[in-house]
């Protein structure tokens, strides 16, 4: 019988025992996201450029990535410079720390968008991009490159134009959902922004999920878990706001062993996927947050899986 195992095209197969391989999810292999956090000081000061959130290395895959799908980056804009990142993604979201822009894109047929303090921008791939600041900008940015690296593939067409979510509209629809009978009882107190060429998903592109959310005074966002990973942003608290991340519920219902990440206004931090979390906010104030997830991919993957303790 004819030999085939040394044949070039057999060079790169591999086979393994079953049980040893289905769950590839650890330190030899695939390692877990760890916890991670990046205070305000990260993008407070210093000249025009992008701050990627960098954890390649701790994930083994090409950089920048803080996810294996996601990169989030502070960009820093100071006035009448222009900045124009070289990201290959199917889709960004930004949110406007601080200062006022105009991003213009390179496709002649795309609308530019100018935007301000508090506005959320989604600015779809397939062209590139200039961020023009006209005060000292600084923005919170989330793009899906590490995706397409992973898959080896590039943008052929945008899937959506670039659209605007002003600060103001977003905190009416906010000050309306936290004015509501049912808020109290509700897990949340958020919006989610949407796009209407993604009416299944309700996502804000086809790949990146966007929350506004409020945190009320005195008050507890009650224990969930779900398979896409967050990229959370604090965009206001005063002391006394936290989150605690665990692998488990004990009997109460409350999250056995917790890891507790402490708020900062301007902080970001990662919560690893499938881990069960809850948001404290235990002042007399109000507090904001904005978590980016790829939940839009994972929603038409089917494998979301989002549970509430």
């Amino acid at each position: 019988m004819l030999d085939r195992t040394s044949i070039p095209v057999t060079r790169d197969a591999e086979w393994f025992e079953y049980s040893r391989a289905a769950n590839p999810i650890r330190p030899g292999l695939t390692p877990r996201l760890p916890f991670m956090s990046w205070g305000p000081e990260t993008w407070a000061e210093g000249p025009s450029r992008i701050i990627p959130l960098d954890i390649s290395e701790q994930l083994r895959c090409p950089g920048p990535a803080t996810s294996p799908a996601l990169c989030a980056a502070f960009v820093r804009i100071d006035a009448g410079d222009t900045l124009r990142p070289d990201i290959a993604a199917t889709s960004q979201v930004f949110y406007v720390i601080r200062g006022a822009g105009r991003t213009e894109p390179t496709a002649a047929h795309l609308p530019s968008v100018d935007w301000q303090r508090g506005d959320i921008v989604a600015l779809p791939g397939g062209t590139g991009y200039a961020h023009t600041a006209s005060d000292d900008a600084t923005l919170y940015l989330v793009h899906d490159a590490p995706l397409l690296t992973y898959l080896g593939v590039r943008v052929e067409q945008a899937r959506f134009e670039p659209t605007l979510y002003p600060a103001e509209r977003t905190m009416d629809e906010l000050r309306a959902v936290a004015a509501s009978p049912e808020a109290r009882s509700r897990s949340r107190v958020s919006v989610l922004l949407g796009n209407t060429n993604f009416p299944s998903s309700r996502t804000i592109t086809h790949v990146i999920w966007t929350m506004f959310g409020l945190l009320p005074a005195q008050s507890v966002q009650k224990p969930h878990r779900h398979q896409s990973v967050a990229l959370d942003y604090i965009v206001s608290c005063p002391d006394g706001c936290y989150t605690l991340i665990g692998e488990s519920l004990d009997a109460q219902g409350q999250i056995a062993n917790p890891v507790r990440q402490d708020w900062q206004s301007g902080m970001a931090f990662i919560t690893p996927p499938g881990l069960w979390h809850a948001h404290y906010n235990e002042s007399d104030e109000e507090a904001f947050l904005m978590p980016i997830q790829d939940a839009g991919l994972q929603t038409y993957l089917r494998s979301l899986d989002i549970r509430f303790g």
